[in-house]
């Protein structure tokens, strides 16, 4: 590989960063006017199937199988790789132009970050959050060690070792490295506890298992082998036991367009649409 010697002033190149290029720019704000689509339910959520996609919608659906009618939303899709996340309507809401973000329409308050849409809702709806100060502290300190730890998986080792246009010895080594330490930290934690930070399941594991929990059972970058998952048993233990939760087999597949059309529910606005609503109903029915 030949040495790179970075010119005195950067210039962005927009074709460059492979299949996700579209996604990534080096200013913020809208590049075109639309106004989102509003549903009929309090909560709006603007978002796409992604591992940060699924925390929120896995969170929501988890209320509702509480029975926390307030929880009823409106799942919208930006899909992110057509620059929906650019509009105008999307950027008053997340200014960061990252998915996902929610509006609260019975409080007008937006809401954008994974984890504080969770811990918003947590709060909200007094349910996943323990009151308790040192349980909460500790619930807490997961959520903050997922936010900072997740961009060294999905930007780090997944951009360098799936989506990457060339392949690098250095930074898939380099990431392959974090990763690795970073399933270590959740194993080690799940040997003593049955979910992160206790024995009671929080947003903390809401949060941490669409990354962790697909990467250790094998479902992220076709990695499996290559990270030697099967060898995390209490993390792979983990993600079963939480996969296994109905909640969580409706809420991963709001927003999704990858993988088996069963799958994808594209879009969310009643409880229903699971059942009816799938792109293998909808394809079925347009046969």
């Amino acid at each position: 590989m030949a040495d790179y010697t970075p010119p005195k002033v950067w210039t962005w190149d927009d074709e460059n960063g492979g299949d996700w290029a579209k996604t990534n720019r080096p200013i913020a704000g809208a590049t075109f006017d639309a106004e989102l689509p509003v549903g009929k339910h309090p909560l709006q959520l603007y978002s796409m199937g992604t591992p940060n996609g699924q925390k929120v919608t896995i969170m929501l659906e988890e209320l509702l199988a509480l029975g926390k009618t307030g929880a009823e939303y409106d799942a919208h899709l930006i899909r992110i790789g057509e620059g929906d996340q650019f509009s105008s309507g999307f950027v008053a809401l997340n200014p960061n132009s990252k998915i996902p973000a929610l509006l609260d329409r019975d409080t007008g308050m937006r809401v954008f970050e994974s984890g504080a849409i969770l811990l918003y809702l947590a709060e909200k709806f007094g349910a996943f959050l323990p009151t308790d100060p040192a349980q909460r502290t500790e619930t807490l300190n997961w959520v903050f060690w997922l936010q900072g730890s997740a961009p060294y998986l999905g930007g780090g080792f997944g951009h360098f070792y799936a989506y990457a246009p060339e392949k690098f010895e250095y930074p898939i080594n380099r990431f392959t490295m974090e990763v690795k330490r970073q399933m270590d930290v959740l194993d080690r934690e799940l040997s003593e506890h049955r979910y992160l930070g206790g024995n009671e399941y929080t947003i903390a594991d809401m949060l941490t298992w669409p990354w962790y929990g697909n990467l250790v059972l094998g479902e992220a970058y076709d990695a499996g082998e290559f990270l030697d998952v099967e060898s995390y048993t209490n993390l792979r233990r983990w993600a079963e036991e939480i996969l296994a939760r109905p909640a969580v087999q409706r809420g991963r597949i709001v927003n999704r367009t990858r993988g088996p059309l069963n799958e994808q529910l594209h879009e969310r606005h009643d409880a229903s649409d699971f059942d009816t609503k799938t792109q293998d109903k909808i394809a079925t029915a347009t046969e």
